[in-house]
């Protein structure tokens, strides 16, 4: 697969217009074939992808033309961001680019007046980095600047620095929790966490920013997914909202960052199975996305969609669910699992394996956009379909490529209850009757230790009530309903 593929994947029918364009202007001679080679990428035709462009073998041809397409794409991203959306860093370093040349240039009062008014945004958006070098050069010119004590413009580029290091200490801190869960997925998320804030000397307080309190949370919740364990970080994601409350009147200058918070406090409160809250959460994000005339809306309407979405399904609104999703034309893969889910707990296992069916890209292409976690859940559902539609032969292929492919990795990170449900899983295809004797019953009961409703996973606890729809012979979507709500 190309490398650019996923990239090009990802552009709408008008940006691929666009960059098709782009390249044509681009192009100084007539038989130039980067438009081919990016149409035969889009299409995922790459076969033998060279003999197609030049009608033989060709290679290194090939490599050179793949990487002028490469930087191209580089270009064409790069270009249309900056005459997209203008945003405030972007105006910022255009003021900060104008005064040094108007200082080149002995324009000095101008070039004060425009640095002073980069400044003034620079301390709106609370933009450190690039507060950084307006100091600098501020500092620089200290000698023009005679309304201005030099200790004053100082003491004013230190504050900013600590604040520009704390950045960059929760960025560290983001990686090596990380790094650190990956390395020992057994250890405790929460441990690891206090660990290694304190290690960097992280408090959260109310002088952090919205990008800041963002990226804080971010570290929560990326830790509690990989641990599955979203119980863990309530209190903390809830102390941290405290500050982004106290900042109330600030959102709308951090609204990017604003609505990030709003939905990562949604994805917390859904996963701890409090949808009332959640609800609450994405409705709120629904309303900072219509402001600004809607800047932010198409960039984060498929993370509100899926997640309203999900919030609706286990409020025992499925059918509300299903509309939302079904009417969205550009779903994305988190949303069509979404989807293939709500139709499976109604029992429409031809609809859901119908869109199943549309996610054909290998598993290596879907763990690398989408993480191997879910990857194993778009398994798991791939086994309970055909189950469901009794395709035999495709069962077993699926259930013994599961064990091969997904059972060391899973020991190692400690997910065991995955295979002891595909284990399960298997037993039943094999003597369904025998799943709701007293003996199968004691058998599931046995294999499975919960953690209690309130710190169990939402999804993992969505797969076992397939299986005792199954023991107890009654309505998949009920028995979800009752066991996510008990």
């Amino acid at each position: 697969m190309s490398s650019i593929s996923p990239i090009l994947q990802q552009f709408s029918e008008e940006e691929q217009q666009e960059f098709v364009r782009y390249l044509k202007q681009k192009n100084r001679r007539g038989d130039t074939k980067n438009v081919q080679l990016f149409k035969l990428i889009l299409a995922g035709n790459t076969d033998k992808i060279d003999e197609q462009l030049y009608g033989k073998p060709a290679r290194n041809t090939y490599h050179a033309l793949h990487k002028r397409l490469q930087d191209a794409v580089i270009d064409f991203v790069a270009s249309q961001s900056i005459k997209g959306e203008t945003s405030e860093e972007l105006d910022i370093l255009r003021l900060l680019l104008a005064a040094r040349i108007f200082f080149e240039q002995k324009h000095y009062k101008i070039a004060l007046k425009t640095l002073a008014k980069a400044e003034q945004l620079g301390l709106q958006y609370e933009i450190y980095a690039l507060l950084t070098e307006i100091y600098h050069t501020k500092i620089q010119y200290a000698h023009l600047q005679t309304n201005t004590p030099l200790q004053s413009i100082i003491t004013a580029a230190e504050q900013n620095l600590k604040y520009f290091n704390q950045e960059q200490h929760l960025a560290m801190a983001y990686a090596t929790i990380k790094a650190r869960l990956a390395d020992n997925p057994k250890v405790s998320a929460k441990r690891v966490i206090i660990e290694v804030l304190d290690t960097y000397s992280i408090s959260p307080n109310t002088g952090f920013t919205f990008k800041s309190l963002f990226q804080l949370m971010n570290v929560l919740v990326t830790a509690a997914e990989m641990h599955r364990n979203y119980f863990e970080i309530a209190s903390y994601m809830s102390e941290l909202y405290t500050i982004v409350s106290e900042k109330a009147a600030l959102a709308e200058k951090h609204l990017y960052y604003h609505i990030l918070i709003l939905h990562l406090m949604a994805v917390s409160y859904f996963r701890n199975k409090n949808f009332t809250a959640s609800l609450s959460f994405t409705e709120k994000m629904k309303q900072e996305m219509e402001k600004q005339k809607g800047k932010y809306k198409r960039l984060f309407e498929e993370k509100w969609t899926t997640l309203q979405a999900l919030n609706l399904n286990y409020n025992n609104t499925a059918i509300d669910a299903i509309s939302l999703l079904s009417n969205n034309k550009l779903l994305s893969l988190d949303g069509q699992i979404t989807l293939i889910m709500c139709h499976f707990q109604q029992s429409q296992f031809t609809e859901g394996y119908t869109i199943f069916r549309g996610l054909n890209h290998s598993d290596q292409w879907y763990e690398k956009k989408m993480g191997w976690t879910w990857v194993v859940k778009k398994s798991i559902i791939e086994i309970l379909l055909l189950v469901e539609l009794d395709k035999l032969e495709l069962v077993w292929s699926r259930l013994e490529s599961f064990k091969k492919r997904f059972a060391p990795r899973l020991k190692k990170a400690g997910e065991e209850k995955a295979l002891t449900f595909i284990k399960l899983v298997t037993l039943y295809y094999d003597n369904p009757n025998q799943v709701i004797t007293s003996k199968f019953e004691e058998k599931v009961e046995s294999s499975f230790k919960w953690i209690g409703t309130e710190r169990e996973d939402i999804f993992v606890m969505s797969f076992y009530a397939w299986l005792k729809a199954k023991m107890t012979q009654r309505n998949l979507y009920e028995v979800t309903l009752e066991l996510v709500n008990s």
